[in-house]
């Protein structure tokens, strides 16, 4: 499965249709390419086809090798997973990729407020992955649409909503617990441990967007 990677995309704000998802880490060969398949893959799981419901998800790095492969690890790691690495292409963070995004998920906090200084009005769309699904838990899925009778992209923008409403009032417990550190360079069982945690905070994630369940 591939979907639209945003390239040269015009700076038309986002539309009614579809939920874009922007997963942002340094170089975009490890940390945010992994997430950016995990998600997709989960999606199918969930979904069939992701862009069926309307649902986009990309990935680039604020120091992006523009046009590299993913590291070799991280190729591993999606293999583990029954993910899809075929095709993925590096990219280097632009104005267009936020100006797109309904939903900006980063490795770090430092990451998150490169995302928020580009400005675009990103602040309330722009969180770590680890804090959205430290939210996205505290959400009552009830209060959200129903994504049979109204969408799953619906669904999804009112996550957000409800999980900016939150971040003033759910706070890490501790510095570190939003982080999900970089694994370039290191060894193979590092790299399937950075993968095991971002798994982990995806699920949750996925099943509040789509309002099913995983059938793992």
């Amino acid at each position: 499965m591939t979907a639209p990677e945003g390239r040269g995309i015009a700076e038309s704000g986002r539309t009614a249709s579809t939920f874009r998802i922007l997963h942002v880490s340094t170089g975009n060969v490890c940390r945010s390419p992994i997430t950016e398949r995990l998600t997709r893959h989960a999606l199918s799981d969930r979904l069939g086809d992701p862009l069926t419901g309307g649902l986009i998800v990309e990935s680039a790095g604020t120091w992006g090798h523009e046009g590299a492969p993913m590291e070799a690890n991280a190729e591993i790691v999606l293999a583990d997973f029954g993910a899809d690495a075929t095709g993925f292409v590096g990219r280097e963070l632009l104005d267009e990729h936020v100006i797109r995004a309904d939903l900006v998920l980063t490795a770090t906090r430092d990451h998150r407020a490169q995302v928020i200084s580009m400005g675009h009005s990103a602040g309330l769309r722009t969180f770590t992955l680890k804090e959205f699904t430290r939210l996205v838990r505290a959400i009552d899925p009830a209060t959200l649409p129903d994504p049979r009778e109204d969408g799953v992209v619906e669904r999804a923008r009112a996550l957000v909503r409800a999980a900016a409403a939150l971040r003033g009032w759910l706070l890490a417990p501790s510095p570190d617990a939003d982080e999900v550190f970089d694994p370039y360079g290191a060894p193979i069982t590092f790299f399937r441990s950075i993968g095991d945690e971002i798994h982990q905070a995806l699920d949750p994630v996925v099943t509040a967007l789509t309002g099913v369940e995983s059938r793992g």
